[in-house]
């Protein structure tokens, strides 16, 4: 079958223009929010579908009615302008509307990641410092454990359950018939004020929290409907993370500015997919690497050609992946796209370049400043002239990618909105790049660009990798680790695994006596959510350094986890036994093959 890429003779163009039409009005307009514009939404779409899920269907006019409830409840509670409510919650309709309800008034929302336990949940939450943390069913007894040690001040609600003593957040929802705000009700907040709070783990340090303002919801919203030719009849499947941008933003806000339908799904299910896609009519879904390795991986099911899908949406399919996608599964179009919750600049690969990341046409380039530069190989430190000033890469010569930051307020889209912690912001600014004064933004990943102008992804850059769809932060994962007792030293770092998407985590640990290999595993389940525990374990006489006394991540991760060339003892972490199993050749040899569970 010939896949045409872009399907009723859509140019590359045409997604361009649509993109920067759609998104042109938005600063002319401070007032109109994406919370606001649900309102004018019900008014156009009505009883047309809006979020879909196995549980409950809202149209657009019971998701305008559910979102004044939750922002009633938010004025109820006295939340001013730019206090945060932690949300914890599995995909759901309700969970779009209790955040676009709480900023509806001016409230932030802070959208933790449903794997976090212990720790890093603790961490997560102490982060976002927040007055009120709303908790779903299933997911009481993991934020009930850490409350004793958040600020008593906090106050918890439950979604769904009854559990630990705790106030129900649904019920008076539920009560609530009241209609639409009245506009004397409270002061909606603008499009330059925060709305959301999207944990990120960059690429130092531990996680983040970025800011994300009602700029950045309608400018994705807008500018990916327009990106997919979103239209009424269109209906997304998301079974991505909602706490995530791309499943709780992109996947959403794209559907509903255009007048289409998201289904909505708690989790991926290559055995349930394409039943899925089928039964509910999708025309598009949302992806990301993992999920098309998955899906290519998976048994034939004779309804993976019998959709209505026009395009799939997403970001890190690799090459390999995209073709098989395409011409076994019949998709007209792959919109692959590179860009980060924090980030000035985002990729877009409108051409169906396969294992392109994206491009920016030579027309715009003046518009969306993008550079890649020179970096040392040892300190990631970007590499200067003898003008003190960055250095640009060649054609196909890897480095890092960069993007201007504005700061004009006429023009928010290229601005760089932060985080919390004020040094980790500081630390992502590039400064006197090309010119002195100016400012770009670190991305943290290393690209190459080709002749024509497509960028390529490389790898990560510094302390962060990519597992599972998630990030994994290695200082995070080693400050565990040393936590643990019997462990003297620990280093951390990701390793490439044949046939898988991003990297698995290898830490290297130096023990003591007291050190007992079940009790450290039962630890780190403890504290790390399951895709940051490490995948492989290495245990050594010592943990050898650079000459700046940095350990040596790139020998490790170069080495990887292979019997044949390292002495040391190395485990695997069984997830179907339940402990970390003596890696050995012929067990090399099954996960090098795919014939093990990672």
């Amino acid at each position: 079958m010939a896949i045409n890429p872009n399907p009723d003779g859509i140019s590359s163009a045409d997604a361009w223009r649509r993109a920067l039409e759609m998104t042109a009005p938005i600063a002319d307009h401070p007032s109109v929010t994406l919370p606001t514009l649900i309102e004018d939404l019900a008014d156009r779409f009505g009883a047309a579908p809006a979020l879909s899920s196995e549980q409950e269907g809202l149209s657009y006019r019971d998701l305008a009615d559910r979102v004044a409830r939750y922002a009633r409840w938010a004025l109820a509670q006295r939340l001013a302008g730019g206090e945060v409510v932690c949300l914890v919650m599995a995909n759901c309709p309700d969970y779009m509307a209790i955040w676009l309800g709480i900023t509806r008034v001016g409230g932030i929302v802070a959208l933790v990641n449903t794997n976090l336990v212990g720790a890093s949940l603790e961490d997560a939450i102490k982060l976002a410092a927040p007055r009120h943390v709303i908790v779903g069913a299933g997911l009481v007894g993991a934020v009930a454990a850490v409350l004793p040690r958040l600020d008593p001040e906090i106050r918890c609600w439950v979604h769904g359950t009854d559990g630990f003593g705790l106030p129900r957040i649904d019920h008076p929802i539920a009560a609530d018939g009241r209609g639409r705000l009245d506009p004397a009700d409270c002061r909606a907040p603008s499009i330059y004020d925060r709305a959301l709070y999207l944990y990120t783990s960059g690429t130092t340090g531990l996680p983040k929290a970025a800011f994300v303002s009602h700029f950045r919801l309608m400018q994705w919203s807008h500018w990916f409907a327009g990106m997919m030719a979103a239209r009424p009849t269109d209906r997304m499947y998301d079974c991505l993370p909602m706490y995530h941008s791309t499943g709780g933003v992109v996947a959403t806000g794209a559907m509903l500015v255009a007048g289409g339908c998201v289904v909505i799904r708690q989790r991926f299910s290559a055995s349930r997919f394409w039943a899925d896609i089928v039964e509910e009519g999708c025309t598009l879904f949302q992806y990301i690497g993992e999920l098309c390795r998955y899906l290519v991986n998976a048994p034939p099911d004779p309804r993976e050609t019998r959709h209505r899908l026009r395009l799939c949406c997403g970001n890190g399919m690799q090459g390999d992946v995209w073709s098989i996608v395409q011409r076994r599964f019949r998709i007209p179009q792959v919109l692959e796209f590179y860009a980060a919750t924090e980030g000035s600049f985002s990729l877009y690969n409108c051409e169906g370049k396969v294992g392109a990341v994206g491009r920016i046409p030579p027309y715009l380039a003046h518009r969306f400043p993008v550079a890649l530069v020179r970096l040392d190989a040892e300190t990631g430190a970007p590499l200067r002239d003898d003008k003190g000033l960055c250095i640009r890469c060649a054609v196909d010569e890897p480095g890092e990618a960069i993007g201007k930051i504005a700061d004009d307020r006429a023009s928010p889209s290229g601005r760089f909105e932060g985080y919390t912690d004020a040094e980790a912001s500081e630390r992502k600014i590039l400064r006197d790049v090309f010119a002195r004064g100016d400012a770009w933004y670190r991305s943290g990943d290393l690209m190459r660009r080709d002749r024509s102008g497509y960028f390529y992804f490389v790898d990560r850059i510094g302390d962060t990798f990519r597992w599972k769809g998630e990030n994994v932060s290695t200082m995070e994962v080693a400050e565990a680790i040393a936590a643990c007792p019997g462990i003297v030293d620990a280093v951390v770092c990701g390793v490439a695994v044949p046939g898988t998407e991003g990297r698995a985590g290898l830490a290297a640990i130096v023990t003591g006596k007291n050190f007992d290999l079940a009790g450290f595993r039962a630890r780190l389940a403890e504290r790390l959510p399951d895709y940051a525990q490490p995948v492989f374990l290495r245990i050594c006489g010592k943990i050898e350094m650079t000459a700046t006394f940095k350990p040596q991540k790139q020998n490790l991760a170069r080495e990887g986890y292979d019997p044949a060339v390292i002495a040391d003892p190395l485990y695997f972490n069984d997830r179907s036994l339940g402990a970390f199993m003596r890696l050995d050749a012929a067990l090399h040899r099954a996960i090098r093959d795919g014939k093990v569970r990672l």
